[in-house]
């Protein structure tokens, strides 16, 4: 998460960014519509450029199965959801697991460091002692037309991670994020423009604070963090003009969902899927092929 500074809704001096250099859908006459072009122009965002709202399934949802399990996955893409979110560990042998914690105690009930197993090891852990960890590829093979947003947890995980979207020709697919700057810029210089990323908390903050960060594809940001208001109204606007579509998490209340799409935002992670979809739905917003 983001770290607690002083933050302020109007725009800083000196960005380098003028109305000339925001993405808009223009036509030739220079008249615009709503609808931002996202700047980055890769297929994971390709909703937004019509002006589509993306509903991510975060960590597959926990409503109905143990997180971060091909279950809870399954339900989701069952649900009509294309997007999915997950988190990766690297296990001591180089392999990536779709676990968001390094301990095993939380979701496990059991003593372990992923980073300190083997798979091997790894693979016999069930999750709420009901489902087995899965890998990134599993997800990847199993769920071919679903766009995944990977939160890579630790150092370990980059070189693994770009050498398996290499392998499997998944970076169309994808988005990484991570709260790691030194990550994300690994990433990025290894991948260059063929990857998604979204923005590192240095780069929310440079958001929060007025500025547009130049590194990241899209903005995945919370609500709030601590006392801190993070996703408002006027920074939205700010982001969407600057063609940095904005994804919130983790938001499981239709009172909260509705709150957020009415001040704009592109995008919202949940771990009740079906809440979202209905929401959704209300608004229109639910793709319907």
């Amino acid at each position: 998460m983001c770290p607690v500074v002083e933050m302020c809704d109007e725009p800083a001096r000196g960005t380098g960014v003028t109305s000339a250099d925001m993405p808009t859908n223009a036509s030739g006459n220079g008249d615009t519509d709503e609808v931002a072009i996202p700047r980055h122009r890769h297929p994971y965002l390709e909703p937004h450029l019509d002006g589509g709202f993306i509903a991510f399934a975060h960590r597959g949802g926990t409503s109905e199965w143990p997180e971060n399990t091909l279950p809870a996955f399954r339900r989701a893409v069952e649900l009509g959801y294309r997007y999915l979110e997950t988190d990766v560990q690297s296990t001591s042998d180089g392999l990536l697991a779709a676990f968001h914690d390094d301990d095993l105690r939380r979701t496990c009930a059991r003593p372990g460091r992923i980073s300190e197993m083997p798979w091997s090891a790894v693979r016999e852990v069930l999750v709420d002692g009901r489902e087995p960890i899965p890998l990134l590829s599993d997800l990847l093979e199993e769920f071919p037309e679903a766009m995944i947003n990977v939160d890579a947890k630790s150092d370990a995980t980059v070189e693994p991670l770009v050498a398996l979207l290499r392998s499997m020709k998944a970076l169309d697919r994808v988005c990484i994020g991570s709260f790691s700057h030194r990550r994300l810029t690994r990433v990025r210089a290894a991948l260059g423009p063929s990857v998604c990323t979204s923005a590192s908390p240095r780069e929310v903050v440079a958001w929060v604070t007025g500025r547009i960060p130049s590194g990241p594809s899209c903005l995945q940001v919370p609500v709030r963090q601590g006392p801190v208001k993070v996703t408002t109204a006027g920074r939205v606007e700010r982001a969407e003009r600057a063609g940095l579509p904005v994804h919130v998490w983790t938001v499981d209340h239709p009172e909260d969902i509705q709150r957020l799409i009415d001040i704009g935002v592109h995008g919202v992670m949940t771990d009740h899927p079906a809440v979202l979809r209905d929401v959704c739905r209300h608004n229109g917003l639910w793709p319907t092929t």
